[in-house]
């Protein structure tokens, strides 16, 4: 099969013809129909995470079709279209397993970091950790929704019954998560790299009620901020934005340093890191 193989941090992808993977227990064989793109990947890519598992294929917002099952692997059917995720496998039995917050877990391998990934044309997964997908959604539609979605709805989860939203960053997660808040009733004031009016014009049209610079304050106090972006700059920067009381979500998996800020400039925020 055709796989685009990382080979080193910091070089480019590389294709290559490499076996078809076996499926081992409790897993499944998939041809790969779509794997969206994560900002996680360029990180990988970037060596600004832990080095990974090299060679490597990387990953993981994958859709794909089982067509082969391995030992003890029934959960789903021979030609059924599933989604797989970031996360790959847990031990089950840590405290985060426990306490249901896998995400966490102390032996948690990922998607295209610790395992081959989505970028070639099959790929092997644990079926304990795919998705079944509902067939309204294509599969162009549905695979940023197995990252991108995931994260983003969860960081919304975490802003609460807050009603004025600052989203910095606005890139995949940021768009899908705006048309998710907007549908609740809530209001999305969106920030973005200085200049960037493409993306300030898309926010705009998806239901943003501002969108200006990252280096802007929003025309009202917000009651809550996620910021997307890997840049720990921005965090002062919301801090300065939000109405007393409120949360700064940090949403990213990687981010740079974020700078030293007084803090009595902030009495009565709050911060919360995904």
């Amino acid at each position: 099969m055709r796989a685009m193989i990382l080979e080193a941090p910091q070089t480019p992808l590389k294709l290559c013809e490499v076996p078809i993977p076996e499926p081992q227990e409790g897993q499944v064989l998939l041809e790969v129909k779509a794997c969206a793109v994560c900002r996680t990947d360029l990180h990988i890519i970037d060596g600004e995470l832990p080095p990974p598992r090299l060679p490597l294929i990387m990953g993981h917002q994958i859709v794909g079709q089982v067509i082969r099952q391995g030992p003890k692997a029934k959960r789903f059917n021979i030609g059924q279209r599933v989604g797989v995720p970031w996360l790959s496998k847990t031990c089950g039995q840590c405290r985060f397993c426990l306490s249901h917050r896998e995400n966490l877990c102390e032996a948690a391998l990922f998607t295209g970091y610790h395992l081959n990934g989505g970028f070639a044309e099959f790929c092997t997964a644990n079926e304990d950790y795919c998705y079944p997908l509902p067939d309204h959604y294509s599969n162009s539609q549905v695979a940023p929704l197995l990252c991108g979605g995931l994260i983003g709805f969860r960081a919304l989860g975490m802003t609460g019954t807050a009603q004025r939203l600052g989203f910095y960053g606005f890139g995949a997660s940021a768009h899908i998560l705006l048309q998710i808040a907007k549908d609740q009733g809530k209001e999305v004031y969106a920030f973005t790299r200085p200049g960037d009016a493409p993306a300030q014009s898309l926010a705009k049209k998806l239901g943003a009620v501002w969108a200006g610079s990252s280096e802007e304050r929003p025309p009202v106090l917000l009651d809550a901020a996620i910021v997307f972006a890997p840049v720990g700059k921005l965090v002062p920067g919301a801090l300065r934005s939000i109405d007393k009381g409120g949360s700064v979500i940090c949403a990213g998996i990687h981010m740079s340093d974020i700078p030293s800020f007084p803090t009595n400039l902030f009495t009565g925020s709050g911060g919360y890191f995904l």
